[in-house]
């Protein structure tokens, strides 16, 4: 911006425009120019020179001469006002001056505001370049790891399914060789109670023809099936021999082949249960197990309902003799025992646990439901028996289980399904023989 100011016989002429023009005109008429830089301001002042006053001021006193005589009052009266006006157009022009000053302040502080918002704005702008260069690489990498690991999966899936094949013919080879070795076994067995069989028919006849009168009575009175309550009772009745005994089921006409252990302890057991070479299937059904099944000189199971009707009549003891394939041994014996009808499922009820088969009873306490391939009276939610195999006191499947799949030496270990008895061998161990024995408490 550029302002002009001119002077000329006392007064002050002030022009913010038009400087140009006017100053052409005042160059012609020969006057004096005098320029002050302030700022982005440019002010020139144009004085006359002195001679010009001089004439014109001479002028002026010739004329006033010739028209009129000078008033001296009226002439300092009106240089005064001159003055004022002089110094009115100062203090305005100064003024100008500090307004000016602001708004050179304030364009100069826009200004610098200016320049730091265009420095925030570049420095906004490189960060957000660099997060976008950031962001790209991220992606890049994230893209990178995701193929990796679709590649890994890949892999990993193809591994799975080999493998899964290749236990698919494993199991299939080992449900072979087990089905091989169970018609084995059996064959086996049945070979071994028919050698059992015959060496006992040829052992009876022997004994017939060299025992005395007395003895041969016994073995008759014993083949003619007299019958009796239980074991306890054929033995305090005279008939001492362990053997094959006729008992009369409590309350009714029935009659049940029954063991007789007359050596054991004092004798008067009577077998309940026996395992020792896997002849007998005892996955069997709920009935099965109800009337009992097979073969008193060898395995069998005696029946649930005979049992209870037997426990429920009397306080009797109950023995469990066990049997490993190391030939070790070992029992538990309960000081109470009895079973409960069927309509409670026949419920176990031991108490007084003492024995080498472990400190802690292998039959869950307090007592368990029966439970069957076809009766599942168990405490979990899969059928323990369907699972395990036999029929049994299961709790949630439980410790015990000697009603299980009998597996021949070598093949015993592992076997989660077979004759166990926890507190003794474990859970994957499965026994050789089993016994389970009753008799009167008071016997």
């Amino acid at each position: 911006m550029q302002v002009t100011v001119y002077f000329c016989l006392g007064c002050c002429i002030f022009l913010a425009s038009g400087y140009n023009s006017f100053s052409k005109t005042m160059e012609t008429m020969g006057k004096k120019q005098y320029q002050v830089q302030h700022g982005s301001c440019s002010y020139t002042f144009l004085l006359p020179e002195a001679d010009n006053c001089r004439s014109s001021a001479s002028y002026v006193s010739n004329a006033v001469q010739r028209d009129a005589p000078l008033d001296y009052d009226d002439s300092v009266q009106r240089l005064q006002l001159l003055e004022n006006i002089m110094e009115n157009n100062t203090q305005w022009l100064m003024k100008v001056l500090n307004q000016t000053t602001r708004l050179e302040l304030q364009l100069l502080e826009h200004s610098l505001s200016t320049n730091k918002l265009e420095r925030q704005i570049s420095d906004q702008t490189n960060e957000i370049t660099k997060l976008q260069e950031k962001n790209s690489f991220l992606e890049k990498r994230v893209l990178e790891m995701e193929d990796k690991h679709t590649l890994q999966l890949k892999s990993i899936k193809d591994e799975k399914d080999q493998l899964q094949v290749l236990v698919a013919r494993q199991n299939s080879i080992i449900e072979e060789l087990e089905k091989q070795l169970l018609t084995a076994t059996v064959n086996n067995s049945v070979l071994q109670k028919q050698q059992h069989d015959l060496m006992e028919t040829v052992h009876n006849l022997l004994t017939m023809i060299s025992t005395p009168n007395s003895a041969k009575n016994n073995f008759i009175a014993k083949e003619e099936q007299i019958s009796f309550k239980d074991c306890a009772e054929a033995f305090k009745s005279g008939l001492t021999t362990s053997g094959i005994y006729t008992l009369t089921v409590p309350n009714t006409a029935q009659e049940k082949k029954a063991y007789c252990d007359m050596e054991t302890g004092g004798g008067g057991w009577t077998i309940i249960q026996r395992r020792e070479d896997g002849s007998v299937d005892f996955h069997r059904t709920w009935k099965e197990y109800k009337m009992g099944f097979g073969d008193p000189a060898g395995e069998y199971w005696l029946g649930n309902e005979f049992v209870s009707q037997l426990t429920n009549q009397k306080r009797y003891v109950l023995k469990i003799q066990l049997k490993d394939w190391e030939g070790n041994e070992a029992y538990s014996l309960y000081d109470h025992f009895s079973l409960a009808n069927e309509e409670l499922k026949y419920r176990i009820y031991l108490k007084g646990l003492t024995g080498t088969a472990g400190k802690i009873s292998s039959i869950s306490q307090p007592g368990n439901d029966f439970s069957t391939k076809d009766a599942d009276n168990d405490k979990c939610i899969c059928k323990c028996s369907q699972m395990l195999t036999g029929g049994w006191w299961f709790d949630a499947c439980g410790p015990s289980n000697l009603n299980g799949m009998y597996y021949p030496l070598r093949q015993n270990n592992n076997k989660f399904n077979g004759i166990k008895w926890y507190y003794w061998k474990g859970s994957g161990y499965s026994l050789k023989g089993t016994i389970m024995m009753i008799r009167p408490a008071d016997f």
